[in-house]
């Protein structure tokens, strides 16, 4: 009986020691500013940064974000947003597109979660088809930070927890491609889509350093 309640003992004082180290300030990471993300990347060029409106950024919470449009060699285009959060600690978290689009007046009309070859890393994403009246736009987007790139919003909540308490760390970000379809065919659809999976394969092995 003694040993055991050593032993309870025990457990119950790491159990407070371990919640209240996991539960401590988190590490500062280093990484330059996403401003700084290459405005040239193989036949892409940048057309120009738009910044938010400060009420949109207040909703969302960043700490640090890019949103750019970039040409490619053919004259497509290609949106680019990342938003940066350094601590997820304080309620300030990763807004879902899932929930942004619809309110933006944008339908979702297909979806899919899959993966991308980015230079023989696999790349998970998550692909959606969405439409506004006779627009339509092919949108790619997928979690980043602490090592970590994830596509699915429940599996990066949940190693969003598993970091706060192993690495003090809670940073992480969001990144979305978005290209528009210059068409109503399929054709049109396939060729967006196929822009979008080539951006990916270049944007991602760049963005190691800007989310750590």
């Amino acid at each position: 009986m003694i040993a055991r309640a050593a032993i309870l003992a025990a457990v119950i004082l790491g159990g407070g020691i371990y919640g209240r180290w996991a539960q401590g300030p988190d590490r500062e990471v280093a990484r330059p500013a996403l401003v700084t993300l290459p405005c040239a990347m193989d036949s892409w060029r940048c057309a120009g940064d738009t910044p938010l409106d400060r009420d949109v950024l207040a909703v969302l919470g960043v700490d640090d974000y890019v949103n750019r449009t970039y040409v490619g060699s053919r004259d497509e285009v290609m949106g680019l947003y990342i938003g940066y959060y350094a601590s997820q600690r304080t309620g300030e978290s990763i807004h879902s597109p899932q929930n942004c689009l619809p309110g933006s007046g944008w339908q979702p009309i297909a979806s899919e979660r899959t993966t991308i070859d980015a230079g023989g890393t696999t790349l998970p994403v998550n692909r959606y088809i969405i439409e506004k009246g006779l627009n339509r736009q092919v949108v790619l987007y997928w979690y980043q930070g602490r090592g970590r790139v994830v596509a699915n919003e429940y599996a990066n909540k949940f190693w969003l927890m598993v970091d706060q308490a192993r690495l003090h760390r809670s940073n992480g970000s969001l990144v979305r491609l978005v290209a528009p379809v210059r068409g109503l065919d399929d054709a049109a659809l396939a060729s967006a889509s196929a822009s979008a999976d080539q951006f990916a394969r270049l944007i991602y092995p760049r963005l190691t350093t800007y989310l750590p």
